[in-house]
Order: C-alpha cells, then sequence, then structure tokens
C-alpha cells in the first residue's frame, strides 16, 4: 500500500530496524567482553527483555551517557556504524542509534574517522546506492537503469566502505541477479588484523583482533547480499561468529570472526507495540477495506487509490496492476527451483588420477557428505581403492589421453575437475572445463600453454586454480604471507631465497643416490638437466641445460640435524614480479636433496642415462636387452668386455670420480638383469629407479623447506626472516609428499566449492584471501612451519 510518490503507507520495517539495532547493540557488548573489553553497551539487554521500545531506549541512553563521559576503552579505537538503505527499516534502526552520542560523516571520511575519530561518541555513516554500485562497463551509475539491469552492475562496498566499519546494520532488499554487498572472499580480508599504532593497548586492554565486530543483517537474507549468512538467527539463538577463515559459524561470543545477528522476525520481538503501530497505519484505510464485494467487477471498486492499487487479486484473478506477477511465476519459477536444488544437492568432483596423491586429496574432500567425487583412472584397481576406501566416492575406467569424448562427457557432468595427471595434460583437460563451465584445481606449475587460457577461463566464468601443491603451492603461500606482513608495516624484500625437498626419511636414506621415490622420478631426474637462472646480488646467473646444474650444488645447513645440498630450481627471476618483491637484488628457489645426490646424478648424466632421446635398443617391441650390454652399447664396446675392464672405462668417462662409479654399481647397471624397456634412456632408468628405490612398506619420507627473505624495515634496519617447514610421512599412513601436495589440492577444491574462491581465470594461491585460509587449515591438519628472526 503506497501513496502518490510510490511512499509505503503500511509496513513493519520500522520496527524490524528498532529491534535490530537494540539486539546488535546487546550483542556488541557480550562480543567486546570476550575480547576483553568491558563497556557501557553490557547495560543494553536483547530486544525481547523491555516492555516497549521506550524502556530499551531509556538503557541505551544510559549507556550513552557512560560513553560520552569517556568510559570506552581506548584500546578499542573509535567504532563507526554504517547503515545501508534510507527506507523504514534503516530508519527504525538510525532512531535507536540516535539515542548514543553520535555524530553522522559522508563516506569519503570514513577513513579519518578510523584515525583519528573519538571515542566518547559514536560514528554513523549511511551508504546508498550511488556510493557503492558501480556499472562494470565504465564505473558509472544511474538508479533507474540499476533496477531494471542489476547484473550490469558491481559493489565496491566490501573492499572500500565495511573496512573502515564496526558494525553494519543491512536493511536493503536484495534480488538474485543483484551484485552483493559482502562476498565470502571480502570477509577473508575483513578479519585480517589492521595495522593501527595510533590506538594504545596494553595488558588487559587489548587490540581489537580486526575493526569490523558485527554485522546486524536485518534483510534476514540467506545467501543474499550477505553472501556468508547461511541461515537466520532466531529469537532463542540470536548471535553466532562467522570465521572467515574456516568459513564456519559457531554460537559463541568467544573466537575467531564476526558476531553475527540475522533474525528473520524481527518485529515479533516486540509485539505490541509493533501490532499497535501497524494497526495504528491501517486504520484509516479499514473503511475502504470494507467496501470490497469479490462478487462485483473490480471495475467497481470505489476505494482509495492507495487502497485499491494495493488489491492483488479479485474475483480470482489477479488485478491489473499486478497482472505482470503471472509472467513473473513463469521466469523465476525455474530459476529458484535450480537455486534450491543447487543449495540442497550435492557438489560433483571429479578426480583425473589415483596415483600417489590422489587418496589425502579424496580424503579430505569426501569428509562432507554434500561432496561427490568420482575417481577416473586407467588403472582401475587404484581407482578402485580409493572408492573402497572413502565415503562418497565411485571409480570410473577412464584412459584420458586417449579416450576424449568419455573425458569430455564426465567434465561436462561435475561441477569440478581435480586433475593429478602430468602437467603436460592441463591445458587439453583446460579447454574442456572452460567449454563446460567447470571449474578446475591442479598441483603443477603453470605453462605457456596454460596461460594463454587465462581470458578465455575468465569470459567463460571458469576458476582454474593452478600451483596448490608443495612446491609450487605451500611454498608461496609461506612466502606472500611474509611479504604482505613486512609490506603492510611499510618494509621492503631486498632478497628472497628458497629451497625445498622431498626426501626420504634420514634412516632410510643409505643408497647410491641418496634418495627414494614415492612418486615418478621422471621429473626428479629430467630436472637435473635443466637449465636455470636466479638473481644474485644484482645479477642475473644462468645455468644452461644439459647437466650444468648440478655443478652449481652448494651446501645446506641451516638445519644442522640433516646433510643438505641445494641447487637451483627453474627460473627464479620472474618471481619478483609475480610475488610483488620487485625491489629484491637477490631471487634463487632451489631444490634440496642429501649430500651425495648431485655428485651420483652428475655420473649417470655423463654415461647418458638421463637423455630424452629414444633408442633403438630401448623400444618396448625390441629384442631383450640387459643392464650390463646397454652401458656397453653407450659406451661403443662390446657387451662381452671383462667387467673390470668396463668400470674402468665408466670410471673415465664419469670423471675419474670413485664414488660416480660406486653409484652406477651400487644401482646395478653393471649387472645380467634384463631391461624394462620404455623407449629412452630417461624413462626406462625412471623406471627401473620407481621400483629399486621406491619407498618400502615401514619407511617414511619428510618434505624440507626454508625460506630466507631478507627485510628493510621504514627505518633502514635490517633483518633475515627464516622459515622453516618440516613435515613427515606416516609409516602406516600418508607420505609427506601426498599429504603435502594432495590436502592443499583438496583445501583449494573445496573453497571453490563452497564459494570462498570466486575470482576467475588462471589463478595461484598469492592472495591473501587465498593463502591465510589454506595455511590455516593445513595447520588443522598438522603442516605448520616455524619462523625464527636473525637481525644485522
Amino acid at each position: 500500500m503506497v501513496n502518490a510518490k510510490g511512499q509505503r503507507l503500511v509496513a513493519f520495517g520500522k520496527y524490524a530496524g528498532v529491534a535490530g539495532m537494540v539486539n546488535i547493540l546487546h550483542g556488541l557488548g557480550l562480543r567486546l567482553l570476550a575480547l576483553g573489553h568491558h563497556t557501557p553497551f553490557m547495560f543494553i539487554g536483547p530486544s525481547h527483555n523491555y516492555r516497549n521500545s521506550g524502556m530499551a531506549r531509556q538503557a541505551i541512553r544510559d549507556a550513552g551517557y557512560e560513553i560520552a563521559l569517556g568510559m570506552m576503552p581506548k584500546s578499542i579505537g573509535p567504532l563507526t556504524f554504517i547503515f545501508t538503505g534510507t527506507g523504514n527499516v534503516s530508519q527504525g534502526a538510525q532512531e535507536v542509534f540516535q539515542e548514543l552520542p553520535h555524530e553522522y560523516v559522508e563516506p569519503e571520511h570514513l577513513s579519518k574517522v578510523a584515525q583519528h575519530g573519538a571515542t566518547n561518541k559514536l560514528y554513523a555513516c549511511i551508504i546508498k546506492p550511488e556510493d557503492n554500485l558501480l556499472r562494470k562497463e565504465d564505473g558509472g551509475f544511474d538508479l533507474d537503469e540499476y533496477f531494471q539491469q542489476p547484473q550490469k552492475y558491481a559493489s565496491n562496498f566490501g573492499q572500500k566502505w565495511a573496512q573502515l566499519s564496526s558494525v553494519i546494520v543491512n536493511g536493503i532488499y536484495w534480488a538474485p541477479d543483484s551484485p552483493r554487498l559482502i562476498t565470502i572472499p571480502d570477509a577473508k580480508n575483513l578479519m585480517h588484523p589492521q595495522e593501527t599504532p595510533w590506538i594504545p593497548s596494553s595488558p588487559g586492554c587489548p587490540k581489537l583482533p580486526h575493526r569490523l565486530l558485527a554485522i546486524c543483517d536485518i534483510s534476514a537474507d540467506p545467501g543474499g547480499s550477505i553472501e556468508f549468512v547461511k541461515d537466520c538467527t532466531s529469537i532463542d539463538h540470536p548471535f553466532c561468529l562467522y570465521d572467515a577463515n574456516s568459513n564456519e559459524y559457531t554460537e559463541s561470543f568467544r573466537g575467531k570472526g564476526v558476531l553475527m545477528c540475522s533474525i528473520d522476525n524481527m518485529p515479533a520481538q516486540i509485539p505490541r507495540e509493533a501490532t499497535d503501530f501497524f494497526g495504528s497505519l491501517t486504520l484509516p484505510h479499514v473503511d475502504d477495506m470494507l467496501l470490497s464485494d469479490a462478487t462485483t467487477p473490480f471495475e467497481e471498486y470505489q476505494a482509495s487509490p492507495s487502497v485499491r492499487n494495493a488489491v492483488i487479486a479479485s474475483n480470482g484473478k489477479l488485478t491489473p496492476n499486478f497482472e505482470y506477477i503471472s509472467t513473473l511465476r513463469e521466469n523465476f519459477r525455474s530459476k529458484h527451483r535450480a537455486i534450491a536444488a543447487a543449495m540442497k544437492s550435492t557438489s560433483k568432483v571429479l578426480a583425473l588420477g589415483a596415483g600417489f596423491v590422489s587418496a589425502p586429496v579424496i580424503d579430505y574432500l569426501s569428509r562432507d557428505p554434500n561432496v561427490s567425487i568420482t575417481v577416473a583412472s586407467q588403472y582401475k584397481c587404484e581407482a578402485d581403492r580409493l572408492a573402497d576406501r572413502f565415503n562418497n566416492t565411485v571409480s570410473v575406467l577412464l584412459d584420458a589421453e586417449r579416450n576424449r569424448e568419455d573425458l569430455e562427457h564426465m567434465i561436462k557432468n561435475h561441477d569440478l575437475v581435480i586433475s593429478l595427471l602430468p602437467y603436460s595434460m592441463h591445458p587439453d583437460i583446460a579447454k574442456l572445463c572452460i567449454k563446460h563451465h567447470t571449474n578446475m584445481v591442479t598441483a603443477s606449475y603453470t605453462s605457456p600453454a596454460i596461460m594463454q587460457l587465462n581470458q578465455s577461463a575468465i569470459d567463460a566464468d571458469v576458476t582454474i586454480m593452478n600451483e596448490v601443491g608443495v612446491d609450487p603451492g605451500i611454498d608461496h603461500m609461506l612466502a606472500m604471507e611474509c611479504f604482505d606482513e613486512v609490506k603492510e608495516h611499510g618494509g621492503t624484500i631486498t632478497s628472497f631465497v628458497s629451497y625445498c625437498g622431498g626426501l626420504p626419511s634420514p634412516e632410510f636414506s643409505a643408497n647410491p643416490v641418496r634418495y627414494k621415490f614415492s612418486w615418478s622420478p621422471r621429473g626428479v631426474l629430467l630436472n637435473t638437466v635443466a637449465e636455470a637462472r636466479y638473481l644474485m646480488d644484482g645479477e642475473i646467473v644462468e645455468i644452461p641445460a644439459g647437466g650444468a646444474l648440478l655443478e652449481s650444488t652448494t651446501p645446506q645447513d641451516f638445519l644442522p640435524g640433516f646433510n643438505l645440498e641445494g641447487f637451483p630450481n627453474r627460473d627464479s627471476i620472474p618471481y619478483g614480479k609475480d610475488y610483488g618483491i620487485g625491489k629484491a637484488k637477490t631471487l634463487l628457489r632451489g631444490t634440496l636433496r642429501y649430500k651425495g645426490f648431485s655428485n651420483a646424478v652428475i655420473g649417470l648424466i655423463k654415461l647418458g642415462l638421463i637423455d630424452t632421446n629414444p633408442h633403438s635398443s630401448l623400444h618396448e617391441q625390441g629384442p631383450d636387452i640387459t643392464w650390463k650390454h646397454f652401458i656397453c652399447e653407450l659406451l661403443g664396446k662390446q657387451p662381452d668386455i671383462l667387467i673390470d675392464s668396463l668400470k674402468d672405462i665408466v670410471f673415465n668417462k664419469v670423471g675419474r670420480v670413485h664414488s660416480r662409479l660406486d653409484c652406477i654399481e651400487g644401482l646395478g647397471l653393471f649387472e645380467e638383469d634384463v631391461i624394462d624397456k620404455k623407449g629412452t634412456p630417461l624413462d626406462t632408468l625412471s623406471n627401473y629407479m620407481a621400483k629399486r628405490l621406491a619407498i618400502g612398506p615401514g619407511e617414511t619420507d619428510l618434505i624440507i623447506m626454508r625460506h630466507d627473505i631478507g627485510i628493510q624495515k621504514p627505518d633502514r634496519t635490517e633483518e633475515t626472516r627464516h622459515v622453516d617447514l618440516v613435515v613427515y610421512g606416516d609409516a602406516d599412513g600418508y607420505t609427506a609428499m601426498a599429504k603435502t601436495v594432495g590436502l592443499p589440492t583438496g583445501i583449494a577444491a573445496k573453497m571453490i566449492l563452497e564459494g570462498e574462491i570466486q575470482a576467475k581465470g588462471m589463478l595461484r594461491p598469492f592472495s591473501p584471501e587465498i593463502y591465510r585460509p589454506m595455511l590455516s587449515r593445513l595447520k588443522q591438519e598438522g603442516i605448520v612451519a616455524r619462523e625464527h628472526t636473525t637481525h644485522h
């Protein structure tokens, strides 16, 4: 029922705002107490404790009197209340707020309030549509266009205004196509500690964990303008804490997160007054309502325009003003059903590959009964083992490389694909995911081929998360966590040296190459003949391919209990730009091994065993050949040569280094064992070593990672931050490599499924809203880094 100006004449909205404001002030007092602060808000009760709003207002005035006297703890800093909308809900909430000492400010002044505001009053700001809505195309705003085509607009509320608020009171209507005020990724940034050196603190008076303390969502629209509001709260249980890092709710005032109040029947807390108010607004129109007669044509109804125009149906059909409802029903019925079905249905995940790291991925995802997993592998027995072991999991036989039609069909029918296949297959899989609008996760490095698909993924509204294993993956997250923290304090990164390696536990490392494999050796061996580039003291160092890499190996004694060495890994220089540390004079990312590895593998390289070119003697359909015979062929000698003579020739070939000869002999490469041929020396040796040097039953591995980060502080003093990560495998469980690759992959997949990662295109875990929750959840899984600092 509206007047000639379109303003509502009869509505409960005002008392929803009144009750909501009283509730959030009550909750704010309890939340601040849990954070260590006794405030005047403690004397404000919930709305239903008061006979009427007048009594509630008096309690609020009493609290305001103490605030005006300066009885708010200085360690809280200035408090800012942001109101969204200007309708009845917002006006009712503001009427209650105005009982407190307050000052209204314009949005552009909020940042100054955060730094220089007083604590003997509260600050308020009204955010209107034109303050937070931007046309996606050009940044403009037109209110009429927004109401007609809201999908053309985006909101900057979560990034621009919410971070400056202490309490958000939301009373706006949200339609399905409208932009959200605060998304789940926004929340992760809002709940990160802010640097506020101007706010005093002391033992017993701690600083707040983050500026945003509470949200009162009076609109009570789950999954609406405040995306992470999953369910409404109730009068009996009005509050909960939302922890953005874990994306979970707890019914408590103590712990991490922001206090939420989203009661969907707010006016019922002040029932008599709300009823009287509604009745007083309705009473002047009752006489016109009584004139209604459903037995006569609607055109003969002689009521006032405000009443006549509010009649929705008469004589069994919609009135002219509301005939649009039929069309609206047809347009939205299927959409609403789809949304409802999506909220109730399970998310479908397709895991391609059932190898070493698959089990932790499936383990993590299958904990949620709302996630169903299909494991597709060319080795059905491996997929079956996973399906038998974990809930909500089925297995499918699929050769993803040869059977593209079946692969495409499966991708089309899943919500997310996790590719645990060789990295060379990822671009083709990504193309199919983009084609069918299916999100994707992989632990592998991004390649030029996959980065070329970035814009296509963005245009298709598809998220493809890359590099969420251990290296790459956890190394990125730990580095970015340090870099961002240093930058927030005004510091500069002057150097970054990082080493990481997967190794057998020391007690299982006694073999010719000081190494064992928990997955395919091919990548490990191929990396030893790769080229590398890095920056050292401002100078670019380039190492050519072919084996020179291992000649640059250096001892690494940062953990004295381990006997380690390291050598550069790939091209480190682009990470200056990728990490946002372009001023660093040293950039080096390297690989860790036990001492002796490099020297042993140099012998294999010199002998020609790490060669990717096909060799006729190793053709899978060719005649049998022994290792001794093949070594003779590599050296151009007859296979009947005396073994001692062969060893002398090999000794000279590998640089007359006894340990290298010992390695070749220790690996059994002088034996008369028949080779399982795989076409090339590299693939044949990889296959052989995968069996001979596999981590056996009861044996364990470990991951060692080290970041040395040079830092210059704003006062020009310098220090080095050391970040260590050591993860051991379990003798009867997962290897360290499987855990540190599989778990972050599973975590990233779950975050995409739950809307915690919403960015589109080719992503890596470089942004805080991604790496912070991932590191937090890895910590819950027992994967925790340690830090210490050396001051210079």
